[in-house]
């Protein structure tokens, strides 16, 4: 996807959470994360929003110590404004940013413009369906081609010494979007960070020449269900899950990050 794309994503999510945390009310519990109320997600993307805007209007070499800044001291009805505020100087700092920006990343990006543009259009965008989730409304819907690069983005993050994703003894997942050409993952677990690779899918089967590479567990659905059930924003039974379920288990009870 193209650095704009990116960005008119985030654009456009982070105004529709803030819309649905606006409606929700601040009270309202988060139901991906029980421990969490409306005020505690607006603070938590407001920070995120202030910090990723920081790094690319003032380029830093390493990660800035500390993390994102403490929000300020603000009543529940300065709130939203707060975050719309955060929201909007991310996405004018995206878009006027130069191409050949230099600054700290901690994933691999085609450049530090990409992933950040990157990063904060995920960020916001699974938080604006909590905020969604927590007003009851529906969730607004995300192209397959943005949820296949966000799965591949939080299979890169699995790939940090952070994932708790792992097994004693080698074990092997596929996940498939069914509606998305070539987006596959074949995704090996051990007692070391889950290694990914991506495989171009399935062919159709009169052109196979082989049968596939059998795995432990295959999980297959629609790559915006695939997404938001990775990030356990939906639950696993809209997805078809065939082999060891043990692992999509694993999944769902470590793979929070």
């Amino acid at each position: 996807m193209e650095i704009t794309e990116f960005v008119e994503t985030l654009r456009l999510d982070g105004g529709l959470l803030a819309d649905a945390a606006e409606q929700a009310g601040p009270d309202a519990p988060i139901p991906a994360c029980p421990e969490w109320r409306i005020r505690d997600l607006v603070t938590h993307v407001g920070r995120v929003h202030r910090w990723a805007t920081d790094i690319v209007t003032q380029p830093v070499d390493e990660r800035p110590p500390g993390g994102p800044a403490p929000a300020p001291e603000m009543s529940d009805d300065e709130l939203v404004p707060w975050l719309r505020d955060g929201h909007h100087r991310l996405v004018v700092a995206l878009h006027t940013a130069p191409q050949d920006l230099k600054t700290w990343t901690f994933l691999p990006a085609p450049s530090p413009l990409a992933f950040w543009a990157r990063r904060q259009a995920h960020e916001t965008s699974v938080h604006r369906a909590d905020a969604q989730q927590a007003a009851g409304s529906t969730l607004t819907p995300l192209p397959a081609a943005f949820a296949a690069d966000g799965i591949d983005e939080l299979l890169a993050i699995h790939a940090m010494d952070r994932s708790r994703v792992r097994t004693d003894t080698p074990r092997t997942i596929r996940l498939r979007a069914t509606d998305t050409a070539g987006a596959e993952w074949t995704v090996r677990l051990s007692d070391a960070p889950p290694h990914t690779v991506r495989t171009a899918g399935p062919a159709p089967e009169a052109a196979r020449q082989e049968p596939e590479t059998p795995v432990d567990c295959t999980v297959e659905g629609p790559a915006e269900e695939l997404y938001l059930t990775l990030w356990n924003r939906l639950p696993w039974d809209g997805l078809k899950v065939t082999g060891d379920e043990a692992l999509s288990a694993l999944w769902r009870e470590h793979g929070g990050i």
